[in-house]
């Protein structure tokens, strides 16, 4: 018959909870070196992405740059150039006649209020709309009203700027100005 017998002076301690706590903390370190191994694999795939997409339009607006130099560089030759300058005219003299100025007299004509008068009228066509510089003579101060309010409600007359605003001449008016009144609009029939 054997006997067991432990004479050390320590007993014999067991380290089983240890090995768990550190296998359990070894497999998530596990995990986790996985994750952002994957994490930088992803980041680095997509970064080679961008950097080829980058080249390609790097690329792109390189051709598109000498294709613009190129272009500039016809344009710019004076055969051309001239042919440019010469069609721009073509292309104004188009637009003033393709413009209604019947219509635009129409609307001015009905935007007058009584006790008003047109005195003179320099039209400027700029770009599909016509730049009117307007004098204008009112029998008082009310037509005068009434006509300024009448252009900032129209549709058709916008950016109305008073230049000016006088006393007509008495003895040099025989229509019987009050006031005379110097405007600028921007006329555009949409």
């Amino acid at each position: 018959m054997k006997v067991r017998l432990n004479i050390a002076t320590k007993a014999l301690e067991t380290h089983r909870r240890f090995l768990a706590g550190a296998s359990l903390t070894a497999f998530f370190a596990a995990v986790a070196f996985i994750g952002l191994g994957w994490h930088v694999y992803s980041a680095r795939k997509a970064d080679v992405e961008l950097r080829a997409r980058t080249n390609k339009s790097r690329h792109e607006m390189a051709e598109l740059e000498a294709q613009r130099k190129e272009i500039l560089r016809y344009f710019g030759q004076k055969d051309v150039a001239t042919l440019h300058d010469r069609a721009a005219f073509i292309n104004g003299i188009l637009d003033a006649r393709s413009f209604n100025w019947t219509l635009m007299f129409m609307d001015l004509e009905r935007t007058l209020p009584g006790g008003v008068r047109v005195i003179s009228i320099a039209p400027t066509q700029a770009g599909g709309h016509v730049e009117l510089k307007l004098t204008v003579g009112a029998t008082d101060d009310e037509a005068e009203l009434k006509f300024e309010r009448a252009l900032e409600q129209s549709k058709e007359f916008t950016e109305v700027q008073i230049q000016s605003v006088r006393s007509a001449d008495p003895t040099a008016s025989k229509s019987g100005d009050q006031k005379v009144v110097q405007l600028t609009t921007v006329y555009s029939r949409s």
